[in-house]
C-alpha cells in the first residue's frame, strides 16, 4: 500500500543485520506483564449427526486444550522471545486459575505475582471446534465466562505492592488491558510516577485507549479497529483518515511512537515530528488464525524497545513477529529462534 504523497512518511528500509543483533539480546531482558490474564479454552470434537432435538450439529468431543490468553498469551510470548518475565495479575481460586498459574511455574516464570483470588472467576474464553474426521475444526460457538464483580479493594493493594516490587527489576513495562479490571490507568500512573525515564511503557488496551493518556506511557499497539472506536471512525481505505487519528492518539497520549497493526495492510508506525510509517505485512496476507496476534506484537515490540531498537526497528520485528503467529491456529507464540530464522532469511533475500 502506497501512502498518501500529500503526507509526510518516512522510509521502512532497515538494517535486517541489526534487527537480529536486537532479538539476540532479548534473552538479557527483564519485563513486566501487568494485565488481564484469560484461559483460552479450546473443546475440539468431531460432528456426529445432526440432532433430533434441534437443528443443530452433535459434536461427539475428542478433546480439551487450555492455553494462555489475553495478557497471559502475552506474558507466555515474552517466554517464548527468551524474556525473564514478571507477571502481575489477579486470577480466580478456579480451575482456569490454577491451570494458568501451573502452565507458567513449568515455564520456570516467578509466580509470586499471580494472586488466586476467591470467589472471583477466570475470564475464560471456550471455543467449540468442529470438523469430519481427518478434516481441520472451524470454529462453530464461542462461550466466555467472565468476573461478576470487580477486584476487591485488599487484592488492588496488593497488585499495586507487586508491580512497585516488579519494577525495581524491570527493564520495561508492558500493560495488556482486556476490560476485566486488573490493570487501570490509576495503577500504572502511581507505579510509574518515579519511575527510571529511560523505561519504555508499553500499552496494548482492548477498550479506552486515551484513559490511559496521564498514565505514563511511552508507546501503545492498538488494532486499527481499536483505534476507529477510539475516535468513532472508519478507517478502511482512507489513509489520510488513518493518519488523523493516529496523530490525534500520538498527540493526546503523549507518546513516544504509537504502532498500529492493520491487519493484511501490515502496520503504521506514528512518530513524533509528524512521522508516519506504512510497514507491508509480513509473509502471506492471508492469515491462518488472529487470534492473540496482537499479545504477540506488544510481547516483540516492547522487548525490541527493551533492547534500545528505534521505535521503526521495534515495529519491523514485531510486525515480523505477529507475520509468523498469525499462520499458526489457536492462541500460539513465536520463539526466538523462529524471529531470529525470519529475519535472517529477510536479510539473505535482500543482499541476493
Amino acid at each position: 500500500m502506497k501512502p498518501s504523497p500529500a503526507k509526510k512518511s518516512a522510509s521502512t528500509a532497515v538494517d535486517l543485520m541489526a534487527l537480529a543483533e536486537c532479538v539476540e539480546k532479548f534473552s538479557t531482558k527483564t519485563v513486566v506483564l501487568l494485565g488481564d490474564f484469560v484461559a483460552d479454552e479450546f473443546q475440539y470434537g468431531e460432528i456426529s449427526r445432526v440432532s433430533r432435538e434441534a437443528p443443530v450439529l452433535i459434536l461427539k468431543h475428542r478433546e480439551t486444550e487450555l492455553v494462555p490468553g489475553g495478557g497471559a498469551n502475552a506474558a507466555n510470548n515474552l517466554v517464548s522471545l527468551g524474556a525473564r518475565v514478571l507477571p502481575v495479575t489477579a486470577v480466580g481460586d478456579d480451575d482456569a486459575g490454577n491451570a494458568l498459574i501451573a502452565h507458567f511455574r513449568q515455564r520456570k516464570v516467578d509466580i509470586t505475582g499471580i494472586l488466586p483470588v476467591k470467589g472471583w472467576t477466570t475470564p475464560t474464553k471456550t471455543r467449540f471446534l468442529a470438523g469430519w474426521a481427518h478434516t481441520i475444526g472451524q470454529q462453530v460457538l464461542r462461550v466466555d465466562y467472565e468476573p461478576k464483580s470487580p477486584l476487591p479493594d485488599t487484592v488492588r493493594k496488593k497488585l499495586h505492592q507487586r508491580l512497585l516490587m516488579n519494577l525495581r527489576r524491570a527493564d520495561a513495562l508492558a500493560v495488556s488491558d482486556y476490560g476485566f479490571g486488573v490493570a487501570t490507568p490509576e495503577m500504572v500512573r502511581q507505579a510509574t510516577a518515579k519511575r527510571d525515564s529511560a523505561m519504555h511503557i508499553t500499552l496494548d488496551a482492548r477498550y479506552g485507549l486515551h484513559r490511559y493518556a496521564k498514565a505514563g506511557i511511552t508507546s501503545a499497539t492498538p488494532n486499527e479497529a481499536e483505534l476507529e472506536a477510539e475516535h468513532r471512525t472508519t478507517i478502511g481505505q482512507n489513509i489520510a483518515e488513518l493518519a488523523s487519528a493516529g496523530r490525534a492518539t500520538l498527540s493526546a497520549m503523549k507518546l513516544q511512537a504509537l504502532l498500529v497493526t492493520r491487519g493484511r495492510h501490515g502496520a503504521a508506525l506514528f512518530e513524533k515530528g509528524n512521522r508516519l510509517t506504512h510497514i507491508p505485512v509480513y509473509g502471506s496476507d492471508q492469515a491462518v488464525d488472529v487470534t492473540g496476534a496482537g499479545d504477540t506484537v506488544l510481547a516483540a515490540y516492547t522487548l525490541a524497545l527493551a533492547c534500545e531498537a528505534s521505535p521503526l526497528e521495534a515495529a519491523h520485528i514485531a510486525n515480523i513477529a505477529g507475520g509468523l503467529v498469525v499462520m499458526k491456529r489457536g492462541t500460539a507464540t513465536v520463539s526466538r529462534e523462529e524471529l531470529l530464522e525470519a529475519i535472517r532469511s529477510e536479510a539473505a533475500g535482500a543482499t541476493s
